[in-house]
């Protein structure tokens, strides 16, 4: 197996050359913006035959069989580069892992190496307009027919949808009371050229159009697309979860990078002698020491001292500082952070990453439930088992 220091010098190596020639990507974070689509789905071809794709999946689904450190390594390598390290999340890692952990032979046969190549953009179908941070509560259904099932519900904030050609879908297949909240629930492969789907862009209010909302109208859907057994496709959907909240090396690197840049913005006024200018350098110190601490909390979990819901403490900690970060940023901007550009992009950016990949009202559930020990929240009675007497006339 390839050393890891070579490994590492190889990937540098191939970042500076792509860099150099305009075949790389630049970074964009978690979502494909639709603007780099067919930038991105080139650079994911160029990164597949060059061995920089599906660095730790097996050789004989497109891979090359090394180990996750060296998919850290490739990550991280890529973050310091400010390139995009693959095509999009929803398809590489959320997609891809859950398929190399519960898919099929055929499945896996089917789907992982053009997922590798660009050859297949992924969406993700999980939340809806009613069961949004409450994932267990979807109703979008999916009832056995034979040999398929016929899917009917709607999905909302679904990244990527308008250009994907698959997705990863949560539909309640059982219907009876041993089947509530996430025990009826299976995972789907859902092909997004089938009959019956509908796509609706919602424009951001930085005005891209990066999700949507997906209408599904008796869709049929195979059933060698369901994923892992019936009615316990909430654990392989958690797993996706979990990959999604996840923080590793490239988390770190653009955590120091973004800790640099604001210790620089609030140095830049330190000559400000008025009690707002020292104001405003105390909120920027307080956010610089989260900021490490967070870092201090991300090592740890690196080095294997994180618990099961770490992933979610670094995404309430990273979310958070992030939108906090943009506050500072845009107050000491002043009036400029009413024009368009690049900042009052990444200020209007930051609301929605406190909802994307699970809210920051279910991480801190998570981390009260799981790391603190606290008692379930309370779960109301659901408005469908309210029943509403009529007066009799």
């Amino acid at each position: 197996m390839e050393h890891l220091d070579d490994f590492r010098a190889a990937a540098v190596a191939f970042l500076e050359r792509s860099k150099a020639d305009g075949t790389a990507c630049p970074a964009f974070g978690a979502i494909l913006p639709p603007a780099l689509h067919d930038r991105a789905r080139a650079w994911q071809r160029r990164m597949f035959d060059n061995g920089f794709a599906g660095i730790h999946w097996p050789a004989e689904h497109g891979g090359r069989g090394l180990t996750r450190e060296h998919n850290a390594a490739w990550l991280e390598e890529c973050a310091r580069a400010e390139v995009a390290a693959q095509l999009n999340l929803q398809g590489l890692v959320l997609a891809g892992e859950a398929i190399l952990r519960s898919g099929t032979d055929e499945q896996k046969a089917r789907y992982l190496r053009p997922t590798l190549t660009g050859e297949i953009l992924w969406c993700q179908l999980f939340s809806e307009p009613g069961a949004g941070s409450d994932l267990a509560g979807l109703q979008t259904t999916a009832v056995r027919d034979g040999d398929r099932y016929v899917v009917r519900g709607q999905k909302v904030w679904s990244s990527n949808a308008e250009h994907a050609e698959m997705g990863i879908l949560l539909a309640r297949t059982g219907t009876g009371p041993e089947h509530r909240g996430h025990r009826g629930i299976s995972f789907f492969l859902l092909d997004m050229a089938s009959p019956g789907v509908t796509v609706r862009p919602i424009r951001q209010m930085t005005g891209d159009r990066e999700f949507a909302e997906v209408f599904l109208d008796d869709v049929e859907v195979p059933a060698d697309h369901l994923l892992g057994p019936e009615h316990q496709g909430w654990a392989v959907g958690m797993g996706v979860l979990q990959d999604e909240r996840g923080s590793g090396a490239a988390g770190l690197v653009g955590l120091e990078r973004r800790l640099a840049g604001l210790l620089a913005r609030i140095a830049g006024a330190e000559g400000a002698k008025d009690a707002v200018a020292a104001a405003h350098r105390q909120a920027g110190l307080r956010l610089y020491a989260r900021g490490f601490a967070l870092r201090a909390m991300l090592l740890r979990a690196g080095a294997g001292a994180g618990s099961p819901a770490s992933a979610s403490a670094a995404k309430l900690l990273r979310t958070e500082l992030e939108m906090d970060i943009e506050l500072l940023l845009a107050t000491l901007r002043g009036t400029d952070a009413l024009l368009s550009g690049p900042a009052t992009d990444r200020f209007l950016y930051a609301p929605g990453m406190r909802i994307a990949g699970g809210t920051s009202e279910i991480q801190r559930n998570i981390i009260g439930e799981m790391i603190l020990g606290l008692p379930r929240e309370p779960r109301p009675r659901r408005w469908a088992s309210v029943r509403i007497h009529r007066a009799r006339p």
